[in-house]
């Protein structure tokens, strides 16, 4: 299995998940990598770390996801692993609910969302998103 974060979806990578839009409500397991120090891109507070550039981020995105019927599900800091093997940990989880793919994109293009996700890229060096839907039963 090949494990690769990144910061954010391809062109066709975004264009494939929200073209598959079928109006049901999903999660987003977000797997997060933090950076030692924060990195904004015009070279701002240095002295921040990764994490709490992020928690800038997540402070915001909450009424973004209010904004489209969404919600923070769960939050919290990897502790360990149990089963199976990565070369390193991510830092963190995050569920997002949403009530549909469109709802997601709506958020993402939002002006309110544009306007923090700043802080998302200063602050991770990387992150798995992976959709999931209760009751789906795996093809």
């Amino acid at each position: 299995m090949i494990v690769t974060n990144a910061l954010h979806p391809k062109p066709e990578q975004a264009m494939a998940f929200f073209g598959a839009d079928d109006g049901a409500p999903m999660c987003m397991v977000n797997l997060l990598r933090f950076r030692e120090k924060a990195a904004y891109a015009d070279g701002s507070e240095p002295e921040l770390s990764g994490r709490e550039a992020y928690a800038r981020y997540a402070a915001g995105v909450q009424a973004c996801l209010a904004a489209v019927g969404g919600q923070v599900r769960f939050s919290g800091a990897v502790t360990g692993l149990l089963l199976g093997e990565v070369e390193e940990l991510w830092d963190m989880v995050a569920i997002a609910e949403y009530p549909s793919r469109k709802a997601m994109l709506t958020m993402v293009q939002s002006p309110e969302y544009q306007a923090i996700t700043r802080h998302r890229d200063a602050g991770l060096a990387g992150q798995l998103n992976i959709c999931t839907r209760a009751g789906a039963a795996a093809a």
